[in-house]
């Protein structure tokens, strides 16, 4: 019997020994194991809600603000816009005097409608916007036009609609010139908003109709205590070369002016900035993908410390063996690696094993909680290679303590 193995014949011999003890060795990857699958999860939900972040930011805009009314708290509670002074066309023009920073803005009010055509109709949600809503969104109108400031500003019976309400009222005609029925309101469609596809939130962004601000707050939504010129939330884009902040900073100053607020009163308005709003949001993710990892790698050093116990386990069962072997010739680093190789072998399938329950796990919880994932290829190839450093690293004692048994000793132990 050579004593010096080659590498072919120790992984032989160290799979061979894992099957034997085939259900300890389970037991003994199984803190690898889940850890491994919980940092997968982790890494996955962390990915997953960047990428959302990232596509979230991008569908706002990253230089688009709007302001809002009634946008004071008190005891963590808002006291919503019934109780703060509504914006107003005049506000809307303030604000786009401030040329050097803002490059667009528009009025904007919702509210749910019922749209009927050709004997059809859908329940939707209308937008009263001005012209330069597209501009401030950067929607385009890929058929017919926009509205005129004339418009506008008279109430004309216009409207522009997205692909849903063409698809549902037109069967995917061509609806431009159709006369439709908003509630009890005749317009006529003179455009159609580009396709927009599912938000990030899966709202249906193309199932909208955009009407002069104008028609809808004195035809559709008026009521005793409307005010006449309100304006809604007003929506502000912003140059892309100039900072976001800065131009917030100016926007508040100048509607705490408008307001005539007093030094340190509270604002009775909000201005958004949406990139900020969806950081903050993404926090709380972040954190749960912390506490994860952080449980993860928990697990992982307990798998650990159970490679090391059951290897010295094996280092006392297999003493007569080891002493044996030096006997015949085989060096002290020849036995090093011998255990070296069982604890790789068991961290690649604790590594192997680890990864499957985590892409499955991943999967679970997306389906579960709704969560947005995403499972890279090199987080699963990082995970099997943390396994194999931890199993190798908690596997070093034990292989050591065998290298180092005096052969005689060896032999004579019972």
């Amino acid at each position: 019997m050579n004593g010096a193995l080659d590498w072919q014949a120790t992984a032989t011999i160290a799979i061979k020994a894992i099957h034997t003890n085939s259900v300890r060795s389970f037991l003994t990857m199984l803190g690898i194991i889940i850890g491994i699958a919980a940092a997968i999860v982790a890494v996955s939900i962390s990915q997953g809600a960047g990428e959302q972040l990232k596509k979230q930011i991008e569908s706002f805009g990253t230089h688009v603000l709007q302001l809002r009314p009634g946008a004071s708290f008190f005891g963590g509670r808002s006291r919503g816009g019934d109780t703060a002074r509504p914006l107003t066309d005049r506000d809307v023009e303030a604000i786009k005097d401030l040329s050097d920073d803002v490059q667009a803005a528009s009025g904007r009010i919702q509210a749910g409608v019922t749209v009927v055509a050709a004997g059809a109709n859908w329940s939707t949600t209308v937008l009263g916007v001005e012209a330069a809503y597209a501009e401030v969104e950067d929607l385009a109108i890929v058929a017919g036009r926009n509205f005129t400031e004339r418009e506008t500003a008279a109430g004309g019976k216009v409207a522009i609609i997205g692909r849903t309400l063409i698809d549902k009222l037109f069967a995917g005609n061509d609806p431009l010139g159709a006369t439709i029925r908003v509630n009890r309101l005749p317009v006529t469609v003179i455009g159609v908003l580009e396709a927009q596809g599912a938000s990030s939130f899966g709202q249906d962004q193309d199932d909208v109709i955009w009407l002069p601000l104008h028609t809808v707050r004195s035809r559709l939504t008026r009521t005793a205590t409307t005010v006449a010129d309100d304006a809604g939330r007003i929506h502000i884009k912003i140059f892309d070369d100039r900072d976001v902040l800065e131009a917030q900073a100016q926007i508040e100053q100048l509607m705490r002016t408008r307001r005539k607020l007093a030094p340190g009163a509270e604002d009775d308005f909000a201005v958004v900035n949406f990139a900020e709003f969806i950081r903050a949001r993404n926090e709380t993710e972040s954190l749960l993908g912390f506490l994860l990892a952080a449980f993860s790698a928990t697990s992982l050093i307990v798998g650990g410390i159970g490679i090391m116990n059951i290897m010295l386990v094996s280092v006392t069962e297999r003493t007569r063996e080891i002493g044996l072997r030096r006997a015949v010739g085989a060096r002290r680093r020849d036995v090093l690696t011998q255990f070296l190789v069982e604890a790789t072998v068991l961290g690649v399938l604790g590594g192997i094993i680890g990864t499957l329950f985590g892409i499955t796990g991943t999967y679970f919880a997306a389906a579960l909680g709704h969560f947005p994932v995403s499972i890279s290829p090199f987080t699963l190839a990082g995970a099997v290679l943390i396994a194999i450093l931890i199993a190798v690293f908690f596997g070093y004692y034990p292989a050591r303590r065998a290298s180092r048994l005096d052969p005689i000793e060896a032999l004579r132990y019972e």
